[in-house]
């Protein structure tokens, strides 16, 4: 069964209510429907509840850039996986190098994360990557592989339905750099591997890994054409309708 092929736009710390909703009233007017691409949207969790009402009915998933692990409780200015369900989402993204790097968030916080968003019946996109030093030190593999196997603690393959990796250089977002398609595919052969020896070969062969680091129209091609990557997590390139509209036209 071939992986779904995703397009997924972090939309991070950006855009006022009225530009996300200007922008997803643009994209969807021009937008044509493709049943071999799955568009996931990450807005601010302010302008969630908006971006909900725009997008009903539209084959187009939404969801949180983060969540906290507990389900309910005194936890001033945290996000519970039920209220991001409440207002519609479907996602959540968990373990952007931006939370790990500057919120600290370590091995067993990104774990708990995953445990809490699936039990919660939300799609988990686990981001991982490695930094610049680890890059040059050589520790790709490990470093990557480490993300891979403390976040899969505990969590059954009957959820890897429910799971897809984006792979994100920490040294390419938002520098304009971004890995090679041989570089990026070699990750995602690895991240992979590292699923199948978790569970098998069969079940990690059916997730979709997505590349992420300064995707845009000029690069897409070459990196979809790999076998391993299924899609992209795009940041600035998804902030304006035209360059996210070239990217859903040429991302197949």
């Amino acid at each position: 069964m071939p992986r779904k092929v995703i397009l997924a736009a972090n939309w991070k710390m950006n855009l006022t209510m009225k530009k996300s909703t200007d922008l997803v009233d643009d994209i969807l007017n021009k937008m044509k429907n493709k049943d071999n691409c799955e568009i996931i949207l990450f807005p601010s969790f302010l302008h969630i509840p908006a971006i909900m009402e725009k997008i009903k009915g539209r084959n187009i998933g939404l969801g949180g850039q983060n969540l906290y692990f507990e389900e309910v409780g005194a936890y001033t200015g945290e996000i519970a996986a039920f209220q991001l369900v409440d207002v519609g989402c479907t996602h959540v993204l968990i373990g952007h190098s931006e939370r790990r790097h500057y919120f600290h968030e370590d091995y067993e916080t990104v774990n708990k994360k995953v445990i809490q968003a699936l039990a919660s019946n939300l799609k988990v996109m686990l981001c991982v990557g490695e930094s610049l030093e680890e890059r040059e030190n050589n520790v790709t593999e490990m470093v990557v592989v480490d993300q891979i196997v403390s976040a899969m603690q505990n969590i059954s393959i009957k959820n890897l339905n429910d799971i897809s990796i984006a792979y994100e250089p920490i040294w390419a977002i938002g520098t304009g750099r971004n890995a090679t398609p041989a570089d990026a595919a070699h990750v995602h052969k690895i991240i992979r591997k590292a699923l199948g020896r978790i569970f098998n070969t069969d079940a990690a062969a059916g997730i979709s890994i997505l590349y992420g680091g300064s995707v845009k129209p000029e690069n897409i091609k070459e990196l979809m054409a790999e076998e391993d990557i299924d899609g992209v997590l795009v940041g600035g390139a998804s902030l304006k309708a035209e360059p996210f509209l070239d990217l859903m036209k040429l991302i197949n």
